[in-house]
Formats: structure tokens, C-alpha cells, sequence
């Protein structure tokens, strides 16, 4: 049985844990109203965006002068995965649940006899894949000391994975990230970036006739890296939002947990002082007894 001068200690270094989880659970929560902000802002152009591209692609069809990105290499033997983590943890399961989302299209694939390749953001999520996928990432994108990732980043990441795109590296990307719906919800999403999927249904046409200037291909040859750059940047405000919340609702279990740990050991310390006492007390009256 551990000594009153250890219980004691052990009391005292569980609530310093627990006034640290509490600050950052009230550093998690104010971040987390300006990350939410963000996300919900940019998803009504990034969906829009995508859709526009969508009309556009399935009325060009796999042309010959459609735009590579749009097309395709012709082929899908060789799919890049790329991954959106954070390079900071206390986060529950948000990089977990992106990494595992990730395995599972990665596993899919390779059971389809496709070859599969990571290109990696964050810091938290390379050392599980390269673990499980030895030698397939091709490309990391750090983000250590970057306070806020914005539209910037989204740009040089999009930038990367078009120059990858254009040298052969690879035919299908797939983008990961943790869409945000609440504090306690966050869930791991993974889609198509590259080329851009056909629409599951075609638009619902309204009669009238619409003509582009200039032509379709031209239009797409602009719209189609933007595109690109969009669905990153969306997936990036969209993991910040995730991670806040994730944080927070781990930092709230977490002080409550240290708060039923403080109460438990305060009962074995009050039982074990009142053990002592009350051997103290018999030793005392045994004494004066036996004078």
C-alpha cells in the first residue's frame, strides 16, 4: 500500500494534469469558433466550384482536347493518396481515423492489383503509414511552426501533387480529410481529386440553352487546377475545425477523468491516514495498559 506522503503527491500532480487539460480545453474552444467559421465559409464555393466543373467535364466528355485533368492519363494502375493530418496531437482520434480511412482505400486498392502511394501532410499520420506502407510516400508536406494554414499551403500542396500529376507519378488521386459537423463529430472523408469524378446524376436541366465564352476546354484549363486547389484548401479548414473540436471534447474527458482519479485517491488517502491513526490510538491505549 503506497504511503500518505505518496498519495499526497500523487493528488497534487493529478490536478496540475487537470489544470492543464482544462486550459486547453478553453484554448481549444475559442479556436475552435474561428476554424468552424472558416470551414462553413469556404464549403458553399468549394461545393459550387466542383459542381460547375462536373456540368462542364460531362459535357466535354474524354475528348482528345479535354484538359489532362479531366481525362485522366487513360489508365489507373498507380493511385496517390494524399493524407491531411496535423503535426499536433491531444486530438482524440482525429488522426487515427484519417490514417484509417486512408488504409482502407489503400488495402482496397492494392487488393485490385493497383499500386498505391502516399503523399503526406502533417507530421502525426507518417509514422503509422510508413509503417504499414513502407517505401510508398513519395512526398511530404510539412506544416510545423505554421500558426494558421491557409489558402497559401493549399496552393503549394496543389502545386505539387499537379507537377507529380504531369510527371507520370501517378494516374488517380485521392484527397483524405476529417469533415467537421460538430464538437463531438468529426468524420473521416475521402475523395476523388484527380481527375475529377463524372456526376453520380446528371443536372437537372432547365430548358435553356447555355453557351460558354470561351469554349468549354478553354474555361476548364482554368478551372480545373483551381478546382484542385479549392478541394485541398476545404479539406485543410475543414481538418482545423475537426482537430479543435476533437481537442476539445478529449481535454473535457480528460479533466473530468482526472477529477474522478483526485476524488478516488482522496478516499484511499483519507482511509489510509485514518488507519494510521487509529493503529496509533491502539498502540497508545495497549501501552498504558501494560503500566
Amino acid at each position: 500500500m503506497a504511503s500518505l506522503k505518496e498519495l499526497k503527491g500523487r493528488i497534487v500532480s493529478v490536478k496540475s494534469t487537470q489544470k492543464i487539460t482544462k486550459a486547453k480545453k478553453m484554448v481549444a474552444a475559442a479556436k475552435l469558433r474561428k476554424a468552424q467559421a472558416a470551414a462553413e465559409a469556404a464549403r458553399p464555393y468549394a461545393e459550387r466550384l466542383e459542381g460547375v466543373v462536373a456540368s462542364l467535364a460531362s459535357k466535354v466528355g474524354a475528348s482528345d482536347s479535354a484538359p489532362k485533368l479531366l481525362s485522366g492519363t487513360g489508365k489507373s494502375d498507380t493511385h496517390l493518396l494524399v493524407v491531411l493530418n496535423s503535426d499536433r496531437g491531444l486530438a482524440g482520434a482525429f488522426n487515427s481515423n484519417i490514417v484509417k480511412a486512408a488504409r482502407d482505400k489503400a488495402l482496397e486498392l492494392q487488393a485490385q492489383g493497383k499500386k498505391v502511394v502516399f503523399f503526406l501532410v502533417g507530421r502525426k499520420g507518417r509514422p503509422v503509414i510508413n509503417r504499414l506502407f513502407p517505401g510508398q510516400i513519395i512526398e511530404n508536406y510539412e506544416t510545423t511552426g505554421i500558426r494558421d494554414i491557409g489558402f497559401e499551403q493549399a496552393h503549394e500542396i496543389s502545386t505539387k501533387v499537379m507537377e507529380l500529376f504531369e510527371a507520370g507519378a501517378f494516374d488517380v488521386a485521392h484527397l483524405f480529410y476529417s469533415k467537421f459537423r460538430s464538437a463531438l463529430l468529426q468524420i473521416a472523408t475521402g475523395q476523388q481529386l484527380i481527375p475529377v469524378p463524372a456526376p453520380a446524376e446528371a443536372p437537372a436541366s432547365s430548358g435553356a440553352a447555355v453557351e460558354y465564352e470561351p469554349d468549354e476546354e478553354a474555361i476548364l484549363a482554368d478551372l480545373l487546377p483551381r478546382n484542385v486547389t479549392i478541394q485541398i484548401f476545404k479539406g485543410l479548414l475543414e481538418n482545423a475545425a475537426s482537430e479543435q473540436g476533437a481537442s476539445m471534447t478529449a481535454m473535457d474527458n480528460a479533466t473530468r477523468n482526472a477529477g474522478d482519479l483526485i476524488n478516488k485517491l482522496t478516499i484511499v488517502y483519507n482511509r489510509t491516514r485514518q488507519a494510521a491513526i487509529t493503529t496509533e490510538l491502539i498502540e497508545i491505549i495497549a501501552g498504558a495498559e501494560a503500566l
